[in-house]
């Protein structure tokens, strides 16, 4: 079982934003930038493209009231939506909010939060949350 897993059923807390039959979302807590979000298929699949054909078309149906909240929490151009899916086996997309590039450069080091960021960033970003 994967740690995404394992966060989808409770026994690992997050900071949760969205849920549906299909898809879990939390705040990544190694975020490159405040707002950063993984959605998750409540399957476990290792790549992305392996992922039964229902789950990928409504998956961008799922972040896009997600992005738009996480558009309006914070000051950015956009919010990209990148897959890597190499730190854990389990297909996931990251919606990170961005003005440049570098944003998203996952070689970069990663934002320190404490427990009350994270929680002022989760109920701003789901106090705008239109689903």
């Amino acid at each position: 079982m994967t740690i995404f897993s394992k966060i989808i059923k409770g026994e690992i807390p997050s900071y949760k934003i969205a849920e549906t039959d299909l898809f879990f979302a939390f705040l990544d807590i190694f975020p490159l930038q405040k707002g950063h979000t993984l959605i998750v298929p409540k399957i476990e699949v290792d790549k992305i493209f392996d992922v039964p054909d229902h789950f990928l078309n409504e998956l961008m149906q799922f972040a896009k009231p997600i992005a738009k909240a996480i558009e309006s929490s914070f000051p950015c151009n956009r919010v990209s939506m990148v897959t890597i899916g190499l730190e854990v086996p389990h297909a996931h997309v990251h919606l990170i909010p961005i003005n440049t590039a570098e944003d998203i450069n996952f070689a970069h080091p990663k934002l320190q939060l404490t427990n009350e960021d994270f929680l002022q960033i989760q109920n701003l970003i789901v106090s705008k949350l239109e689903i």
